[in-house]
């Protein structure tokens, strides 16, 4: 079976409200014989005359009455479906966004995007879900909004992303740790006992391949998931932390940190989010309030 013409809807919307060949064709700008082909083609596809000869006007038959109302219906909704989107108001918007990020992105930037999301929208909730891997099905499949993180491999093609600031790793130890006293060379950090921070569970890092460029190694006393763990565990113990610095500003607090003695390579944090909501107003505000919460600052310091 054919699909049906759906402009022939306008038609016979604009032929029942006009009552007349002439008078709809002027209405949607069409010559009255590409009017009267449109009629035939109506009536053809409802296996009805819709308009019957009344004297000198046409009448609508039961049939185009029963339709009126519910064609009229149908080419409004069609006409908001395909206008431009209103200007968002901020002030009724009602809406739940699901935002994926890493441990330590709500303890250090949670409280300033509720703040500024509830002063702006008070009808809008933020969902925080942790961030297990960078695979990007959960964008895809629509269950995450909003994602912050290091763009990997894994990272979907189709993603759209923005940076949100640079990054780089600093060394953190509880108070009165011997790093906590003078020069930190790399020969004291390596010979302390450290935290590997490995989602995956791998048995080194970045740290452990700037030292043995170095000709040195270290001793890795334990792998943790993630910041908070290691930040909590060198919090209470010798152990050596190898954390992002802005990433984890909040966590760091009352803790010794410092600039490592090898070089590591700086970091990347983007928004990343699914093309489908690029042109939604409501997700871009969200990703602009994202930006201006958590990117770079206006004047960074050393």
């Amino acid at each position: 079976m054919s699909r049906p013409d759906l402009n022939l809807l306008v038609t016979l919307d604009a032929l029942l409200a006009e009552g007349s060949v002439a008078r709809a064709a002027r209405r949607l700008k069409l010559s009255p014989s590409a009017m009267s082909r449109a009629l035939a083609r109506l009536r053809e596809a409802t296996g009805d005359p819709l308009l019957v000869r009344a004297g000198r006007g046409l009448v609508p038959t039961p049939r185009a009455v029963e339709l009126g109302a519910q064609v009229g219906r149908l080419v409004k909704e069609a006409e908001a479906v395909l206008r431009p989107v209103e200007r968002l108001d901020l002030a009724r918007l009602s809406r739940s966004f699901t935002l994926r990020n890493s441990d330590g992105f709500v303890e250090n930037f949670g409280s300033a995007l509720l703040a500024r999301a509830s002063r702006e929208a008070p009808g809008v909730q933020l969902r925080f879900v942790p961030k297990p891997d960078k695979e990007s099905g959960p964008m895809r499949e629509g269950a995450v909004d909003l994602e912050t993180g290091v763009i990997g491999n894994t990272t979907g093609p189709e993603v759209r992303s923005r940076a949100l600031f640079r990054d780089r790793f600093v060394g953190v130890v509880r108070p009165g740790h011997p790093l906590s006293e003078g020069r930190i060379t790399a020969a004291r950090f390596a010979a302390g006992r450290h935290i590997l921070i490995s989602r995956r569970g791998l048995d080194r890092g970045p740290a452990d391949d700037a030292l043995e460029l170095a000709g040195l190694t270290r001793t890795i006393a334990t792998v943790v998931g993630g910041f908070a763990e290691a930040l909590a565990l060198a919090r209470g113990s010798d152990l050596i932390a190898t954390v992002p610095e802005r990433y984890t500003g909040t966590l760091r607090e009352g803790l010794f940190t410092f600039t490592l003695p090898v070089k590591l390579a700086s970091l990347t944090i983007s928004l990343l989010w699914h093309p489908r909501l690029d042109a939604d107003p409501a997700h871009r505000w969200l990703r602009g309030l994202v930006r201006e919460v958590c990117g770079e600052p206006r004047n960074p310091t050393t």
